[in-house]
């Protein structure tokens, strides 16, 4: 009986040692594996790090809006009389020198711009004349005006020029200046300078601006 159960245990002894040796060998090639990929296994089945957004594209750059024509630095000293509104005397160092380089009195021109526009240099008039002095331009309404060999004022700057406040200035002074010359004094250049058909009503009531400031 002894003999019989002592068999019996060497035989399940023996089957289970057959069993590990079986166990090992199947599992020795999945860790060759794992290894060959030079990663732990739990590594190499890890997801790759999801995608990094592209950085945002900075937006494009807008052109700035053109700044509105300002008043010249003031050099300090304006000529013009007190008299005057600060719209006028705003432009006073133009004034100055324009008036100066066609011979003409400051305040003369400061009278007219006075007159014309109050100083606005965006003014436009009913008849289409532009700026500070209102000038009429070739363009806009005032190329509607036909004189004997056409447009009137076709030789004329246009309305963007004369919205430049130091163009209109200049223009404008050196208009002036030829007409005194033209017709031989201040009252009668004006006269011309001034609109049409109301005789020295425009150009007295400039000089009456003039005179009292």
């Amino acid at each position: 009986m002894y003999g019989i159960h002592r068999a019996i245990f060497m035989g399940i002894f023996a089957g289970s040692l057959f069993l590990v040796g079986i166990t090992n060998l199947i599992a020795s090639p999945q860790l060759v594996s794992a290894s060959s990929e030079g990663l732990p296994a739990a590594e190499a089945a890890a997801p790759l790090p999801a995608e990094q957004p592209a950085a945002a594209e900075a937006p494009a750059l807008q052109e700035p809006a053109v700044a509105q024509e300002q008043a010249p630095q003031s050099s300090g000293e304006c000529s013009l009389s007190s008299g005057y509104t600060d719209s006028v005397r705003q432009w006073c160092d133009w004034i100055q020198r324009y008036a100066q380089e066609n011979g003409l009195e400051p305040n003369l021109i400061a009278a007219v711009i006075t007159q014309e526009s109050g100083g606005n240099a965006q003014a436009y008039s009913k008849s289409g004349a532009v700026g500070l002095m209102q000038v009429m331009p070739r363009d806009g309404l005032a190329a509607g005006f036909m004189c004997i060999n056409g447009p009137c004022f076709a030789s004329r700057p246009s309305s963007n020029e004369l919205y430049d406040p130091e163009f209109n200035i200049r223009f404008g002074t050196q208009m002036l200046a030829g007409l005194i010359s033209r017709r031989g004094s201040v009252r009668d250049g004006l006269m011309a300078y001034g609109p049409a058909n109301v005789g020295y009503y425009y150009a007295d009531k400039v000089l009456a601006i003039y005179e009292s400031r």
